[in-house]
């Protein structure tokens, strides 16, 4: 695979264009992003079940009541967790249960909400366990389990580029790259029009205790581009870690033609 040119990492479109929109609705077609991977791999309906360090100095948190450990974040593992114990309870009082990586079968989910437009699913063990007034959902389980579910989230809170100030500042990793980037964010103006998309499922490139890489299926067409993105264990929540060395969010890109390698999970 080839991964995406080199651009600026600021500004909206770094925040959501890129991912859910300029990623995967602006150039439509066979050729989704300009220097979009070829996958070389080839291959619902809403319901209702069962229940990095940061790059640099740290930000003041923008989330002022996100507590917890604070644990800088651990290697990353393929395979097991290196945990199988419950854990102690996150700030939102969340367990951290089952340190199993959801890698074979789709976790079991309470339901599917609309989150900014995006279907999200959500779990009373999971997450997310809290709403902010603006829509913002956060406080996920400290498990590779609630790091996807944070994950699913990560592309809705994305979708709303009206918010993408209080956004970041929530949603990113405190540090450097995290200031510059809310610094231009205020600078340019929000694109009211953005239009988001839906999620078709996921792949869990790498896991442990404190962190998770995991790659998102986005339907455009009759084919897949996915978006990878990098959540640490971070004061008692998972954050998003922004890229570096101008790359965009959920860099590299890459175009599948069906859901060969990834669990398939969606509520639409």
């Amino acid at each position: 695979m080839s991964e995406t040119e080199g651009q600026s990492p600021f500004g909206r479109g770094f925040v959501a264009a890129a991912i859910v929109i300029g990623a995967v609705l602006a150039c439509g077609g066979v050729l989704l992003v300009t220097g979009l991977s070829a996958d070389s791999d080839t291959s619902s309906v809403i319901d209702s079940g069962p229940a990095a360090a940061a790059a640099g100095t740290n930000a003041a948190d923008p989330g002022a009541d996100r507590e917890g450990s604070g644990a800088q974040p651990g290697s990353g593992s393929t395979g097991a967790a290196q945990s199988t114990g419950s854990g102690a309870a996150n700030r939102c009082g969340l367990l951290a249960g089952d340190q199993t990586i959801p890698s074979s079968q789709a976790p079991a989910a309470d339901g599917w909400e609309v989150s900014r437009r995006v279907v999200v699913p959500r779990s009373s063990a999971y997450g997310p366990a809290k709403t902010d007034p603006d829509g913002f959902r956060r406080c996920f389980a400290h498990s590779p389990t609630g790091a996807v579910y944070a994950a699913y989230n990560v592309i809705a809170a994305l979708a709303d580029q009206t918010k993408s100030v209080p956004t970041a500042g929530k949603l990113m990793l405190p540090g450097r790259d995290t200031d510059a980037l809310l610094k231009q964010l205020k600078a340019e103006p929000a694109d009211a029009d953005s239009e988001p998309t839906q999620l078709a499922g996921y792949r869990v490139v790498d896991a442990s205790r404190d962190r998770a890489t995991i790659m998102l299926a986005l339907p455009v067409q009759t084919e897949y581009v996915s978006a990878t993105i990098t959540l640490t264990w971070y004061a008692g929540d998972w954050r998003l870690v922004p890229p570096v060395n101008g790359n965009p969010v959920g860099a590299p890109y890459s175009q599948h033609r069906d859901l060969d390698g990834f669990v398939a999970w969606s509520g639409v």
